[in-house]
């Protein structure tokens, strides 16, 4: 009896040993952990991302300039560009925008994308944290080397344990992969909001595009009628010997020549339709019976506020996007310069052996291992010194994309804002021009019918007029067109304050 209570005892005093080691090792595990994360955040290998400075003009050479006395007018004015479509005043084109913000597939492409930014992030963040893997095996080894059929004996190793490790971020390497993946997800956003700036002025040039067609359409049918009752008018006074038989012959191909633009122009509407209809992420047909009906070009506000040059910066994604490039491609020369220095990981190991497996739960069976590791490049062959000069390569290409970036946008808003104006001049001349026209064709068909006029000159007036009104449709058009054109230019459409 008093044998096994010294037994029991001595084991109580072997326990308590163990605990007492096992917490000593613990406090010291701790205090390396805490000391190594301090130490790691004070040093971080690379440039500093900072942002260029790109000179821009202090205002815009086009802000001011009227073209007639109702133009419409850009100026200095904040920018009010977030749902810039709702200048135009047309219902029909709110309600189509909005449908394309909601259903586009490509748009909805540009948010995956984002998406997967996001997890990359993750990825890269995971790289801070330690990694634990659990594992068990079952191993069957022959001690004397000889099969079992000759006698030689064998045995079975049972396992189960977990391994850790920790890389030691002493350098920053896996920070600024954070920091790239970080600017990277930026990139991902700001492209979105560009691929939303684009598909909103595609929509609204689409529209403007079909409703031009209607109203060219309706001025050929307009013209056609006209032209009828000349021909028809013509055929009279060659019935009762007033005009000859060239009269008739250039009325009636004057007619033919006019309504065949009709279904060439049916044709370009309803195909406009369909561009339409996929951009809102339907079926080609899906909106024919809507937008079918004849509608009018919207007009112009009479006051276009586009901003400063330097809000551009600010305000165009593809200016962002392009400043988030060069952040990560900033950061990723971190990344590759940590490469130079060594890299410091703690490991550990811990778990149960035994030869049977009954046996693992017992306190014999456990083992652990802990301790720090250093590994150091020595020699690469000159990998990482070139990974290091391709990064910086990179980064500099990064830097010179942005700035032609800033300035591709700079002049992307001046060209769309002398082509407003100057549309508008245009415009301004062709209403005169129709005007006349009109003018010309009554004045000429009085004298024909009255016998004092050739009807060359009815011909040519009526072919003057159909052109002036056709193309002043197209001037209105194209006065949208560029108006959309500068809005698109300004990075309009995404300002909507939410967040992709």
């Amino acid at each position: 009896m008093t044998v096994l209570k010294a037994t029991a005892k001595a084991q109580r005093a072997r326990r308590a040993v163990k605990e007492k080691d096992m917490k000593r090792i613990t406090f010291r595990i701790i205090a390396t952990v805490s000391i190594t994360a301090l130490l790691a955040t004070g040093c971080v290998v690379g440039p500093n991302f900072k942002a260029p400075k790109v000179a821009v003009p202090t205002e815009w050479n086009g802000v001011g300039s009227a073209s007639s006395d109702n133009a419409s007018i850009p100026t200095a004015d904040a920018a009010r560009l977030s749902e810039w479509w709702k200048s135009f005043k047309d219902p029909e084109l709110d309600s189509i925008i909005t449908q394309a913000l909601q259903s586009n597939p490509g748009l909805r492409q540009a948010q995956s994308r984002i998406l997967q930014a996001r997890q990359a992030r993750l990825i890269a963040a995971s790289g801070l944290l330690p990694s634990a893997n659990v594992s068990t095996s079952n191993t069957t080894s022959n001690s004397s080397g000889s099969s079992l059929s000759a006698g030689g004996s064998t045995r079975n190793l049972f396992q189960a344990g977990l391994d850790a490790a920790w890389e030691l971020d002493f350098f920053g390497g896996i920070r600024r992969g954070i920091e790239a993946a970080e600017a990277d997800t930026q990139a991902a956003i700001e492209d979105s909001r560009d691929v939303m700036v684009s598909l909103t002025a595609e929509t609204a040039l689409n529209y403007m595009e079909l409703r031009g067609f209607q109203q060219q359409i309706a001025i050929a049918k307009k013209n056609l009628e006209a032209q009828q009752k000349s021909a028809e008018i013509t055929q009279k006074r060659f019935d009762v010997g007033f005009a000859g038989k060239l009269d008739v012959a250039n009325a009636d191909a004057q007619v033919a020549t006019t309504q065949s633009q009709i279904p060439l122009l049916e044709s370009s509407a309803q195909q406009t339709i369909y561009n339409l209809s996929v951009l809102l992420g339907r079926e080609p047909a899906a909106l024919l019976s809507e937008l079918s009906p004849q509608g009018d070009i919207p007009g112009t506000p009479p006051v276009v506020p586009v901003g400063l040059p330097s809000d551009l910066l600010e305000r165009r994604p593809d200016i962002r996007s392009s400043l988030a490039q060069l952040h990560s491609a900033t950061a990723q020369i971190g990344v590759a310069t940590a490469d130079l220095f060594p890299k410091f990981s703690l490991t550990g190991t811990g778990g149960q052996q035994n030869l049977s497996m009954g046996s693992l739960g017992s306190l014999a069976s456990r083992f652990w291992s802990f301790g720090p590791s250093i590994s150091l490049p020595i020699f690469s062959g000159g990998r990482i010194r070139a990974n290091i000069q391709l990064q910086t390569a990179a980064q500099q290409e990064a830097a010179l994309g942005y700035e032609q970036t800033v300035l591709t946008a700079l002049k992307d808003v001046e060209s769309a804002l002398v082509a407003y104006n100057k549309e508008q001049q245009h415009r301004s001349a062709l209403q005169a021009a129709v005007r006349s026209s009109q003018q010309a064709v009554d004045l000429s068909m009085q004298l024909y019918t009255a016998g004092q006029g050739d009807f060359l000159n009815v011909l040519t007036a009526q072919r003057d007029l159909y052109a002036s009104e056709d193309a002043l449709v197209q001037s209105n058009r194209n006065v949208d067109a560029n108006l959309i054109a500068l809005y698109k230019a300004l990075g309009g459409g995404w300002q909507n304050g939410t967040q992709p």
